[in-house]
């Protein structure tokens, strides 16, 4: 195992240490340290909002609901069907056809929500960068963590070879020598012609 970042780096990176990005020397110092990298970004995202960066979540988790749709039918319909009523009992709606004031209304509710809906959108790309970022560093880590598995096994996979080689040479030194002795001992007892 790679006993500091610099030969961490250098091993299994291919680089050294001062020319990696700050992602891969993070995961270089967490290799070293043998310590986790992985956590959950998201809390942590969640536990810095500002009062205006959850009320723009708030808005467009409502603005993009199914409740929201139903919601905003409901009122447009009933617009529509009691200035009709208005105006057909008594002759003045107070927003007759072609419904400016709706127009107005509804105009108004889309400048002012699609600003706070794309202030949510950003949130959530910088939350999706943060933690694309993140996978990219624990996915390095474990990539690297697998070679060095891979490395030691190979080390061990060479040290039994050597040790199996040396067993091996052993038994057939003392084969040789049983054959030695039994061909000696077969030389003492066979009679001479």
């Amino acid at each position: 195992m790679p006993d500091n970042k610099h030969s961490v780096s250098e091993e299994l990176i291919g680089k050294s240490y001062e020319t990696m990005d700050e992602h891969a020397q993070k995961v270089a110092r967490h290799i070293t340290e043998r310590t986790h990298i992985s956590k959950n970004i998201a809390h942590e995202l969640d536990d810095t909002k500002s009062f205006g960066q959850s009320a723009a979540d708030a808005v467009a988790r409502f603005g993009g609901s199914w409740a929201f749709i139903m919601a905003f039918t409901v009122v447009l319909a009933s617009w529509v069907v009691l200035n009709s009523y208005i105006l057909v009992n008594y002759g003045k709606a107070f927003d007759p056809y072609p419904y400016i004031l709706l127009n107005l209304f509804l105009s108004m509710l889309a400048s002012i929500q699609a600003p706070i809906i794309l202030m949510s959108q950003n949130r959530q790309a910088e939350k999706d960068r943060i933690n694309a970022e993140h996978d990219y560093e624990v996915n390095l880590k474990a990539e690297l963590e697998i070679m060095l598995l891979h490395e030691k096994i190979d080390a061990l996979r060479k040290k039994q070879w050597m040790e199996l080689l040396e067993i091996q040479n052993h038994q057939v030194k003392l084969l040789t020598d049983l054959l030695e002795k039994n061909r000696a001992d077969q030389a003492k007892f066979t009679p001479k012609q």
